[in-house]
């Protein structure tokens, strides 16, 4: 399943879709076909063709990384790494003695895998534990419309240890943002989020982006066609995978040190182009 070939995907969506139909061969309104992956058929560090890393805790410019995080990130294997067909970001906690007390990774796309519109899916297994902060999500590539959070920021998927199972999909805009209290999002119970393997995804066209968890549609933002402060994502954004110590909501609750260390695993990440019917 994993060796998996852009061709074998496509042909086996489409496929299904004319399968689907109850014996229609008319194809569904909407066909996705495979623009970007990654397997994580191989050894080592993430492919380097299509990740790039935040490093360090974000400062001058942006301590915390803006949320009062607490990790350092790096790109250690200790910290990320590709095995087993997995992608791991695992995060450790130090030495007390050291300066830094945690130590993670933040891995992106940018500028080798941007895209504007299509379907993004990443399936992974999460972390546990008070004080873990995992986060799939995205922002835009050109900051198009200025400084976060004019641009916008696309949170596929967010969990928070203490409120565990509850996952998170929102959208972040000059209008709608967490500094307001007016960001848009809605969450969904996944009670298996860190014993099993999810599909955490949106689809993401100039109308509406959906948010789904298993192919499940949990949260819709619609474009209220208002401009840039309500609608900002008319332009291309990159993929972000993190795990996060703390923080502003991470860290709401504490952080229990005996949980240490803790995994994202990732099985794979596709982005589709959709493709509506007779275009």
């Amino acid at each position: 399943m994993k060796q998996i070939t852009n061709n074998v995907i496509i042909l086996f969506i489409t496929a299904l879709a004319i399968s689907c139909g109850n014996g229609s061969s008319e194809p569904s309104q909407d066909q996705k076909q495979l623009v970007w992956h990654d397997e994580f058929d191989y050894t080592g560090s993430p492919d380097p063709e299509k990740w790039d890393y935040d490093l360090g805790d974000g400062c001058p410019t942006l301590c915390g990384w803006g949320n009062s995080e607490l990790q350092y990130y790096t790109k250690n294997k200790e910290n990320v790494r590709v095995e087993d067909d997995n992608l791991i970001i695992e995060v450790h906690k130090n030495r007390d003695d050291e300066k830094v007390k945690y130590s993670s990774a933040r891995i992106k796309t940018k500028n080798k895998g941007d895209w504007k519109y299509g379907m993004i899916e990443v399936r992974a297994k999460l972390p546990r534990g008070k004080g873990t902060w995992p986060a799939i999500w995205m922002l835009p590539t050109n900051w198009k419309y200025g400084n976060w959070p004019a641009s916008g920021e696309i949170d596929i998927m967010e969990h928070v240890g203490y409120d565990h199972g509850n996952v998170h999909g929102t959208v972040h805009t000059t209008a709608y943002n967490h500094n307001k209290g007016t960001q848009r999002g809605d969450s969904l119970l996944v009670e298996t989020v860190s014993n099993e393997f999810h599909d955490y995804a949106v689809k993401w066209g100039p109308e509406k982006i959906e948010f789904m968890v298993d192919g499940k549609v949990y949260n819709t933002f619609e474009n209220e066609n208002n401009g840039s402060e309500t609608w900002p994502f008319d332009q291309e954004f990159h993929l972000i995978l993190n795990v996060a110590v703390g923080g502003n909501w991470g860290g709401k609750h504490g952080i229990d040190d005996s949980v240490w260390p803790q995994k994202m695993i990732v099985d794979y990440v596709r982005v589709y182009e959709i493709v509506k019917n007779g275009e």
